[in-house]
């Protein structure tokens, strides 16, 4: 009997479908959710990396994009703001020995942190190629090319199909313009590459745990400190992607990275004890203050991030307060932003929340928790999120490129056509952005452009304007400046200053006593004071405002010359030689006190001592025509005559289309003269007249000696243009008189003698001379 076969239960692909309920409709998520976080954040254990033919060319890409995105300030980048006070005048960088103190005298630094690294690398560039510019920038460069490609290996290390592009945004984003162009901001790009450095490190020391892979992430890390201590949220870093990737941090992870954290500890605390403060820093913000503007800077940046435009070096600071509903907005925003990622995170997996967080962490010790000096311009600036940026990034790539995998066909290919454009638009902004970087002038323009209060902005560039000579512009800046900060004492030392320069003494000293009544400690306050004050021949009272100087600045060499400047103009030349030597023991090299001590020297008679010292002078400055004329007078006075022709000789040499060389060629003139070589006097004097038609000394002496040659017509003609000059002079009236009556011309000659009379009736022997022309006349007459 034939068994019964089992009846087949109906199958399922055959009947109608049924709809899921929405339990399994969670479940489907939660496994797509799983499978993404598969994909996305697979570990670096066993995430190997091969790379094929596309990855060199995206390798090349990356490298062609990078080098022409930052091809203008390759090519015309200069040193702006900081560079200058920090590399180009850091005796530091410029001095051999620099490079010890750079690491061992942490206290002459002239920055306020401790960041050895990276001026060790402006000491290298500088022994290389000295102060061009150039090549600080191609460095720059190539640490952020170095930067993006390991930014690009660490993202493939962790499988996120959209690696590439985020390294890409990363290597055109404007943002970075700031930290690439930026010289100073050397510290940004070198602490980057040592801190993506330590992560691919880490992992793989994760791969394959050993003491000696344990090291290499560390030392890295306290490179990355040593560049710019911003770098000290790396363990918590690491921690974040721990948590990505496993769902949960263990005790294991803590031990591990523990001395990470007290390694960053360590340092931090090392760099704020070595830190020397420009000024005292206290910002009056409540904990709730800074937590408002800690969240309205998240958003910043991450606006900034998304639509990258008006970017500035100086952004407007905000006026937070507690009654500001915008500013609470944010805060709910970002609190209730990081609440739903948490609640989400079965359905969208861990990845967002662990970029948000990154980004937050990151940022967090420029989110003004914690008092820096950059607080007094902004609370925000581009370069500080140069790392933190790439959390943001990573999470709104992957997320467009998630929806990318569910679209087709062509709207697939619009998007890469999209994606495409948006690299070569952030480019073109990057390209564009580096123009003002050019030079400080058009980056506190473009500045001023942007945010017409920008703190100091006007002050900076009156500052550019002041050292390019533009006194009346450099003034109209400052001015603003002062309008903007009534009470900061330095932009009233720099008002002084630019007046100073355009003569106006008077207003001069109104802004330097500002500035003393402001903060009389400001540095070569009470020195600047003295200076306008000595300009108005007010010498005690510049002597007491220079005392003053000397006491707070008692090793500057400046400042005893100046003192000795005015204790010469007062006749104490001993004094005065006592502070011209204490200024050359402080620097040998001044040459403006070997020239005073020459002078100071003189007026005590003591001319040998005097040459020598203004023979050094002429040495030490061979350009400056005051030192050779100093030496000639003293050389004269030594009868050394044709030594001291020699010497004014070179001093008008110097530059003969001066106004100073009019005077040069009549003192030749005079040396001349009173040598006995007339001819070679006049030519000197006629150079002088032909330089400065209105010299009268060089008018009177030139006409003496035209009498003395008895070439009578040019006597007169040079009488009668120097007494349109002085009409009231007496003695030229009767020389004329002379001149006058040796062409015959008596009428004329008598009319000079009864001015000459008219003016000073004492002279007898005009008027023996008129007596005498008189009878002259009358025996003509018989």
């Amino acid at each position: 009997m034939a068994k019964r076969r089992p009846a087949e239960k109906p199958q399922r692909e055959q009947s109608a479908p049924s709809r899921p309920t929405r339990q399994e409709r969670r479940q489907t998520a939660r496994n797509e959710a799983r499978a993404r976080q598969t994909v996305e954040t697979a570990s670096p254990l066993t995430a190997a990396v091969s790379y094929s033919r596309q990855d060199v060319l995206a390798f090349v890409a990356l490298c062609l994009m990078v080098a022409i995105s930052y091809l203008p300030a390759m090519l015309w980048g200069g040193f702006v703001w900081d560079d200058n006070k920090y590399i180009v005048e850091a005796e530091l960088v410029r001095e051999l020995s620099g490079l010890l103190d750079l690491w061992f005298s942490p206290a002459t630094h002239v920055e306020v942190h401790y960041w050895p690294l990276t001026y060790t690398t402006f000491w290298l560039e500088h022994k290389l190629w000295g102060f061009n510019p150039t090549g600080y920038h191609v460095v720059n460069v190539l640490l952020h090319l170095a930067n993006t490609l390991f930014l690009w290996h660490i993202l493939r290390r962790l499988a996120m199909s959209s690696a590439w592009v985020v390294a890409a945004v990363f290597a055109v984003h404007p943002l970075h313009v700031e930290s690439v162009a930026w010289i100073i901001e050397r510290k940004d790009v070198l602490s980057g590459l040592f801190y993506l450095a330590a992560v691919l490190a880490w992992m793989r020391f994760v791969e394959k745990p050993c003491p000696r892979r344990y090291m290499v992430p560390l030392m890295l890390y306290v490179a990355a400190l040593l560049s710019k201590s911003i770098a000290v949220t790396l363990p918590a870093a690491l921690l974040i992607g721990h948590w990505w990737k496993q769902g949960r941090i263990t005790s294991a992870d803590m031990l591990r990275i523990a001395p990470f954290f007290i390694v960053g500890l360590a340092i931090t605390i090392g760099d704020l004890s070595f830190s020397r403060p420009r000024e005292a820093m206290a910002f009056d913000y409540s904990l709730v203050e800074r937590s408002l503007i800690a969240s309205r800077a998240l958003w910043f940046y991450a606006g900034k991030l998304l639509w990258p435009t008006e970017l500035s070096v100086i952004y407007p600071r905000w006026d937070i307060h507690v009654a500001d509903p915008l500013a609470w907005g944010s805060l709910v925003a970002a609190t209730a932003l990081v609440v739903a990622l948490w609640h989400f995170r079965s359905q969208f997996g861990r990845g967002p929340l662990a970029g948000a967080l990154f980004f937050a962490v990151t940022l967090s010790p420029v989110l003004c928790f914690v008092d820096y000096g950059y607080m007094e311009y902004a609370f925000v600036a581009d370069r500080y999120q140069y790392l933190a940026g790439i959390g943001f990034m990573a999470v709104v790539i992957g997320a467009v490129a998630y929806g990318l995998r569910r679209l087709a066909g062509l709207w697939q290919q619009g998007v890469r056509v999209v994606a495409t454009v948006t690299l070569v638009v952030l480019g073109m902004l990057t390209w564009q952005q580096q123009g003002i970087w050019r030079d400080a002038e058009t980056l506190w323009h473009h500045v001023i452009a942007l945010n017409p209060q920008a703190r100091y902005a006007h002050r900076h560039l009156g500052i550019v304007l002041y050292e390019q000579g533009r006194y009346e512009e450099a003034l109209d800046a400052y001015r603003v400046a002062a309008a903007q900060l009534p009470d900061y004492d330095k932009i009233h030392v720099n008002l002084g200053m630019v007046l100073k320069e355009l003569s106006r003494f008077e207003e001069a000293e109104t802004y330097f006593r500002r500035a003393i009544s402001l903060n009389p400690q400001t540095e070569n306050t009470y020195h600047r004071l003295g200076n306008v004050l000595y300009e108005q021949g007010r010498y005690e009272e510049a002597l007491e405002a220079t005392h003053i100087a000397i006491k707070q600045a008692p090793n500057s060499s400046e400042i005893h010359t100046n003192l000795g400047a005015i204790l010469k103009a007062l006749g104490r030349f001993e004094e005065a030689e006592t502070h011209f030597r204490r200024a050359i023991a402080l620097d040998p090299q001044v040459g403006d006190a070997y020239l005073n001590l020459g002078t100071a020297l003189y007026e005590q008679s003591r001319y040998e001592e005097a040459l020598e010292a203004t023979r050094i002078a002429v040495e030490q400055a061979s350009v400056f025509s005051q030192a050779h004329t100093n030496l000639a007078e003293i050389l004269s006075k030594l009868g050394r005559y044709d030594e001291a022709m020699n010497a004014l000789a070179q001093a008008v040499a110097l530059d003969p289309s001066s106004s100073q060389a009019a005077e040069l060629h009549f003192r030749m003139g005079q040396m001349a003269r009173e040598n006995g070589q007339f001819e070679a006097a006049a030519e000197h004097y006629m150079h002088t007249l032909k330089a400065d038609p209105h010299h009268a000394e060089a008018l009177h002496w030139l006409a003496t000696l035209r009498a003395q040659q008895q070439r009578y017509e040019e006597m007169l003609e040079l009488l009668q243009r120097f007494v349109a000059l002085h009409p009231n002079d007496a003695a030229t009236y009767s020389n004329m008189g002379i001149a006058l009556v040796f062409l015959g011309r008596n009428d004329e000659a008598l009319r000079s003698f009864d001015q000459a009379l008219s003016l000073d009736p004492t002279l007898e022997n005009v008027r023996a001379n008129r007596e005498a022309l008189l009878e002259e006349m009358e025996e003509n007459v018989e």
